[in-house]
């Protein structure tokens, strides 16, 4: 699960990140986050309140990045690029909620790793709907598609979910293979 580090508990998408990390727990997942504050601690603790396994791959940064109390295992890391290639090798899907330029330096790694067939196409999810990620997605498909600079296919990497059960599915579906070529951002 891949999201800021500055929401607060009272926050709609720390509430949601919390349910991601509840269902994704009962689903008999894993969930590993980059073991910080906001989205990470809220998937986090949503793992660990429903008695599933809760991982973070911890950066040291000078603020906003502490282990946060609801991690069973962690490890820290002082780069980026370490960081990010254990969160990737040891995924088998992606959530990614609202963040800033680190979530998004995560997300756009594991679509460029799928692009170009680096890594297993995974499940991608995007969470906080049209409210936070639209823009992107019309980025991808009125700007980046129209100048041929990705594939048609390549608009399709990201799958937006509004609820945990909806990202479950997702989850089940793709690895099933049961997902066509429709995805929205």
């Amino acid at each position: 699960v891949f999201g800021s580090a500055r929401f607060e508990e009272d926050h709609r998408y720390y509430q949601l990140a919390r349910e991601v990390g509840a269902e994704l727990a009962k689903a008999g997942y894993a969930v590993m986050t980059g073991g910080g504050p906001g989205i990470m601690e809220a998937a986090n603790r949503g793992a660990h309140e429903a008695g599933g396994l809760s991982i973070g791959c911890n950066i040291e940064l000078p603020f906003e990045q502490k282990p946060n109390p609801y991690l069973d295992k962690f490890i820290e890391f002082e780069h980026f690029f370490i960081r990010k290639v254990m969160l990737v090798k040891y995924s088998s899907a992606f959530i990614v909620m609202p963040g800033g330029f680190g979530t998004l330096d995560e997300a756009f790694e594991v679509i460029t790793l799928v692009q170009t067939n680096k890594l297993e196409r995974f499940p991608i999810i995007s969470m906080g709907g049209k409210e936070f990620w639209g823009q992107l997605g019309d980025f991808m498909r009125y700007t980046m598609l129209k100048e041929a600079v990705i594939s048609p296919e390549d608009t399709d990497f990201i799958r937006p979910a509004e609820t945990a059960a909806d990202a479950i599915k997702l989850i089940r579906d793709q690895s099933a293979g049961l997902l066509s070529s429709t995805a929205d951002i």
